[in-house]
Formats: structure tokens, C-alpha cells, sequence
């Protein structure tokens, strides 16, 4: 696939020190130019936004404040890294207030540039991810639903890797949708007019995960009265889904490695190799990595299958992709229990957004669902969720209105009366609750980050970091 190459302008009137810093990123493989005024640079960057502005805020003609000041007014979208003297730290301050992502204070090492760079590329593409959501991104996917920025992010690791043989390794929590993302690129694969054939390893007995993969011939074990295909020749010229891989025995693991090295199984009981062409994916709720440092699999295995690998978010991270799924999942449950529920009520939509979704959407699904049946009417409000969302595991501290109440006030430590009888163990990590709020003021704010980020009064930077970071999966 074509992409554009990220550049980045340097501009520094020391040519020095401006070679230096080109030496310096040249590892990276970036398209770099040199300008030694401010005139030069602002007429580059007006013709050709580059990625990356490296700007030394003491310039020949002119103030580095000041081009901060005309970038800005010009909505030019680069990240600007700004460079300034040690001691400066005052000036750096106000150039980020002028719109500037990141500073650097002479002297510094080529891996802290290089760093620096790296971080603002990483957000640079989050950031044109989020403002791409609600233009052009898709609002549902198969039978995906959710156009969260995390979720586009998993839309084109499919689209990306389905015309691909090369095998895909899913990983992510209980009931995020990894079958869902299989049967997805298998039909968008040229394998779409064979089969699709899912077998859950974790829920097969051990002494019969063999020949449920490989299958059997008449007479191999007691009970086997005739010959029997197995799931891999099923799936012959298609694709296999081996949902929980963690969850296969050691011993099946090397039989499974040769599968996939001679493309050939031997059915149970036989001693006849049979060619099979199947695509694998594999998915699993585990950490795979530490799988194979535990020895509970195999490392070879591992590297033959986890070529491409796709990662699930949880439920909790997908902002507000939980109250689409959640109108999706009323309108087909009141269809199907012939209720007359439209809509959500305010109320019910801001207890579900509080809620920490440890079952992800299959919990999701099961709250609305019971709820449905449960009650009736034109609007499904808070008092009908409670008593099925208040007894499950993952409950959060916050009453129907807290979701809105944290994007406009944090600092009320007082807690409310009615949290009195809450045990202290269901207090929620503040990395948590921080996140939530953030992704909350981003998705009130229209998926505008410096909107959310004056909304709650912090640098934009800081909520461009944390994004990075959440997408990264470091926090």
C-alpha cells in the first residue's frame, strides 16, 4: 500500500547544527529540509505543511514566537518541537501556549531528539485518526458497530491484512468481538467462497481437540464407528479459526506447528498425510507473550503464527461506541420481544457510559437485553437498568449523571451520601476514571482535542500524550 512519507523541516539558522540534527533523524527515514530564516520556513511550510516543524526559536529575522503566532492563524496543522537555550524553560512555556506540541533544550542527545520526533509523529497520526471520525470513517463494520478511533484503527488492520495468506493472531478481553474480526477478514479475503470454520479450543476436552482439528478414522479410539473430517479439511482452500490457541495442549501445539510447515495433517488413527490449504487466525484473551515465557506455548509456534497481530480493545476504551451498540442492541431485542422501547433516556445513556464493562460487549448485550425483557415502553431510562447493571461485577462509583459531572467539575472531593454503603474495594484506579473523563470531553467536544483539552483546562499536549499512550496500550 502507498503511503506518503512524513517530513520534516528543521529550521535553524546555525547550518552546524542543522546538519547535525539531519544526521540525527536520517535513522528514521524521514524527508528532511533546511531553512535558515523565518522567511524561508514560513514560505516552505505555506506551500508544503510538512510533518514535523523543528523550529530554534532565536532566528535572524524574526522571533520564533511570533511564527508560532502566524502558524496558528494560518491553521497550519504541523506539530512544532520547539528548540531554545538551557535556562529558557519560561520561553518554551509560553511558545507551547502559542500552539507548539513539545520543546527541546540545548544541548541535547540524537536519541532525545530522535524520541521527541517519534512521540509527535505517533500523536500526529491519532490526531488526524480522531478528526477523521464522523467524516469518512466508518460508523459500523460488518457486524462491527462503533466509530471510535480505536476501532477505525482495528477496520483497517482487517481491510489491510485479508487479501494477505499470511496468518493473523487476535488478542484483546472476553466478549470484545475477536470471532467477529475473523469472520471479517475472511470475508473480505479471496477465500470469502470457501469456509469459515471456529473451533474453540477451550471448550473442547483435551482427548478430543485432535480429532476435532484433525479428524479421525473409523476405528481410531472407542467411540469412533466411522471416518470423521476434522475442522482443518473443512476449512480446506478457506480459513481456520482457532479461537483460545493458549488453551491447546502442549503436544497438539507441535502437531499443529508441522501442519502449518508441511501444510499436510495425518487424521487420527491414520498414517496418510492429506494436503490442506487453509488460512489460520487464531485469537486469544490471554497475554500470548507471556504464554511462551511461562512455557504453556510454544515459542516457534507463536512466531508462526503471530505475523499479523490485531488487538481488541476492551468495551471501556471505545468511548462512546458503547451507546451506538447499545441503541443497535435495544432496537433489535424490543424487535424481537415485540416491546415498544425507541430510545434511550438521557439518564440511561449516562449510566451506561459510567459503567467500566468488564464483559465488554457480550455484557453489554446481556444488560440490554434482560432490561428489555425485563420492562417496556417507549424509553428505556436508568431505573430499569439499575437493578440488572447494579449487580454485576465492575459496577462503577458513579451515579447516573457522574459521567457529565467529571467533564465539568473535578474537584468536589465530598462524596455524595448515597455512596456511603459502596465497599472500598470497588473504588475504580484514577488512571481509570481520568480516562474516561478525557474520552468523554473528546466525544462532547466532536473529536476535537484542543476543544476537550481548554473544556477541561488542561494543555492540549497532555491530552495528545495520554491518547498516545492509550493507543500504544502503555497505560
Amino acid at each position: 500500500m502507498a503511503t506518503t512519507k512524513e517530513t520534516v523541516l528543521i529550521v535553524e539558522d546555525s547550518p552546524t547544527l542543522a546538519l547535525t540534527y539531519q544526521s540525527y533523524l536520517a535513522p528514521l527515514g524521514l524527508e528532511i529540509t533546511l531553512a535558515e530564516t523565518g522567511e524561508l520556513a514560513l514560505s516552505h511550510i505555506m506551500e508544503q505543511e510538512p510533518s514535523i516543524i523543528l523550529l530554534d526559536l532565536k532566528l535572524p529575522d524574526m522571533d520564533g514566537i511570533d511564527i508560532l503566532k502566524r502558524l496558528s492563524a494560518e491553521q497550519v496543522k504541523s506539530r512544532v518541537i520547539v528548540i531554545t537555550a538551557h535556562g529558557s524553560v519560561t520561553v518554551a512555556v509560553e511558545a507551547m501556549r502559542e500552539g507548539a506540541s513539545d520543546f527541546l533544550l540545548k544541548p541535547f542527545t540524537a536519541e532525545r531528539l530522535t524520541t521527541t520526533v517519534n512521540n509527535a509523529l505517533e500523536i500526529s497520526r491519532l490526531s488526524s485518526l480522531v478528526q477523521r471520525i464522523g467524516s469518512g470513517a466508518h460508523k459500523s463494520f460488518f457486524k462491527f458497530i462503533g466509530d471510535s478511533s480505536v476501532m477505525q484503527a482495528v477496520y483497517r488492520m482487517i481491510k489491510d491484512s485479508a487479501p494477505s495468506k499470511a496468518s493473523v493472531f487476535i488478542v484483546g478481553p472476553s466478549g470484545t468481538g475477536k470471532e467477529l474480526a475473523a469472520e471479517a477478514i475472511h470475508q473480505l479475503s479471496p477465500r470469502k467462497n470457501k469456509r469459515f470454520v471456529a473451533l474453540n479450543c477451550a471448550a473442547i476436552p483435551t482427548n478430543l481437540i485432535e480429532s476435532e482439528i484433525f479428524g479421525h478414522v473409523k476405528g481410531a479410539f472407542t467411540g469412533a464407528t466411522s471416518d470423521r473430517k476434522g475442522a482443518a479439511i473443512m476449512a480446506d482452500g478457506g480459513t481456520l479459526f482457532l479461537d483460545e490457541i493458549c488453551e491447546m495442549p502442549l503436544d497438539l501445539q507441535s502437531k499443529l506447528l508441522r501442519f502449518i510447515q508441511t501444510s499436510q495433517i495425518v487424521p487420527v488413527g491414520s498414517n496418510t498425510p492429506v494436503d490442506v490449504n487453509v488460512r489460520f487466525v487464531c485469537a486469544t484473551n490471554r497475554i500470548p507473550a507471556d504464554e511462551v515465557t511461562a512455557g504453556r506455548f510454544r515459542e516457534d509456534l507463536f512466531y508462526r503464527l503471530h505475523v499479523v497481530p490485531i488487538h481488541m480493545p476492551a468495551l471501556r476504551d471505545r468511548g462512546q461506541d458503547v451507546l451506538a451498540i447499545a441503541r443497535s442492541m435495544l432496537a433489535t431485542f424490543s424487535a424481537e420481544e415485540n416491546k415498544k422501547f425507541q430510545t434511550l433516556s438521557n439518564d440511561a445513556e449516562s449510566r451506561l457510559m459510567s459503567h467500566n464493562w468488564p464483559g465488554n460487549v457480550r455484557e453489554l448485550g446481556n444488560v440490554i437485553q434482560s432490561t428489555v425483557v425485563l420492562n417496556d415502553g417507549p424509553e428505556l431510562t436508568a431505573d430499569m437498568l439499575r437493578p440488572t447493571l447494579g449487580t454485576l461485577p465492575g459496577q462503577s462509583l458513579s451515579n447516573s449523571n457522574t459521567s457529565s459531572a467529571f467533564v465539568t467539575s473535578t474537584h468536589n472531593t465530598t462524596p455524595p451520601p448515597t455512596h456511603a454503603h459502596i465497599p472500598v474495594d470497588t473504588i475504580e484506579p484514577f488512571a481509570v476514571v481520568e480516562r474516561r473523563i478525557m474520552e468523554t470531553a473528546i466525544a462532547l467536544s466532536g473529536g476535537k482535542v484542543r476543544k476537550a483539552a481548554k473544556a477541561l483546562k488542561i494543555n492540549p499536549s497532555t491530552l495528545y500524550r495520554k491518547l498516545e499512550r492509550w493507543q500504544a496500550g502503555k497505560e
